[in-house]
């Protein structure tokens, strides 16, 4: 079964104002969204994990397998007028936010394209944790566009020295997959690592914070 609406990303034009940037919303049906909510590994922690770290169900690997094959790729390189066959992918899943996150960035220069596949409810009642797409980077209000991150919406941009994003403060759970196309093997490799230490830091300070519980105030 096919999970990606191919379509609907090849009839959506791209923007380019602050950069390059796509968002599809539907780009994967409501039908599809029991299955794979089922699926979400139970993440406890903020931050981007490495699926080596993560139990994943059979939906949400299906979609990674769509989302690796040549199809996307070439729906990708279209839209974006790039050629990633020389490219490598990496995933990542987050499950949290927390007071940290949504601080306003680009992303790495190693990326080349950056795309973002929302995974939660079908409704956001939240005010933050909605994705702004900013023309600076230092004005979170300096919008060019608000992305709500309901189940199914797709974003995609190129990354570039003015592709500032970030979202206001928002703690919860918010479910999106992560995949980068990026220069080398060795690139993702090495970001891959980062993230599996940086899940093992995670762990280790959960398990001493439970093994340490803070006393009652008086």
């Amino acid at each position: 079964m096919d999970l990606l609406n191919l379509k609907a990303l090849a009839a959506t034009p791209l923007d380019t104002d602050p950069f390059e940037y796509v968002v599809v919303e539907g780009f994967l049906g409501e039908e599809n969204l029991p299955a794979i909510t089922a699926d979400f590994p139970d993440m406890q922690d903020a931050g981007s994990f490495p699926l080596s770290e993560l139990k994943v169900g059979p939906g949400i690997a299906a979609l990674i397998e769509q989302m690796s094959g040549p199809a996307f790729r070439k729906a990708i390189e279209q839209k974006f007028d790039v050629d990633l066959n020389q490219a490598a992918t990496m995933f990542t899943l987050r499950g949290r936010c927390d007071a940290r996150d949504g601080r306003i960035h680009t992303d790495s220069k190693k990326k080349i394209i950056t795309v973002l596949v929302y995974l939660n409810d079908a409704e956001w009642g939240a005010e933050g944790g909605r994705l702004r797409l900013l023309r600076s980077g230092q004005d979170l209000n300096d919008v060019a566009a608000e992305v709500s991150p309901l189940f199914g919406t797709m974003l995609a941009f190129r990354r570039s020295d003015h592709s500032w994003h970030g979202h206001e403060p928002y703690i919860g759970p918010r479910r999106l997959l992560q995949m980068n196309w990026v220069v080398s093997d060795k690139i993702a490799a090495w970001e891959l690592w980062r993230h599996r230490i940086s899940a093992a830091v995670k762990r280790l300070s959960r398990g001493w914070a439970g093994s340490h519980p803070k006393p009652h105030a008086a």
